[in-house]
């Protein structure tokens, strides 16, 4: 008799501790690169308060415990982020510290490959200005 379990990308990723490196990894990119100052600005001086949400949030998204659901009801991204002019040039600075955070991450290629093109469709879905 066998089983039929599948593997969540939160296990592939290496859960919470591989999560938790992405964060500080990408904010880590997001404060230090010069490339990335647009996205920057829009976020308090002090992190803290981003970095924890985006762990929850990557938690839940990628089939692990709904750490941000629990906490803060549905993620409503798009609604959530309106406050803040996003463009395209935005979602690319975002994405550029998201890849650079990724690529510290041991993972599967196919895996990264896919969990790239996910991540690109939700920043591209967060664009709420034109250029």
């Amino acid at each position: 008799m066998t089983e039929n379990t599948q593997i969540t990308p939160y296990e592939l990723i290496g859960k919470e501790t591989a999560i938790r490196s992405l964060v500080e990894r990408f904010y880590f990119f997001m404060d230090t690169l010069p490339e990335a100052s647009g996205i920057r600005a829009m976020h308090a001086a002090d992190l803290s308060d981003a970095h924890d949400k985006l762990f929850k949030f990557l938690s839940g998204w990628l089939g692990g415990p709904n750490l941000f659901i629990q906490e803060y009801g549905h993620p409503r991204l798009r609604q959530r982020h309106f406050p803040f002019a996003i463009d395209a040039s935005a979602r690319d600075q975002w994405m550029l510290c998201m890849n650079k955070a990724l690529n510290e991450i041991p993972m599967n290629a196919s895996f990264r490959e896919n969990l790239t093109q996910a991540l690109q469709q939700l920043a591209t879905h967060m664009i709420n200005q034109d250029e």
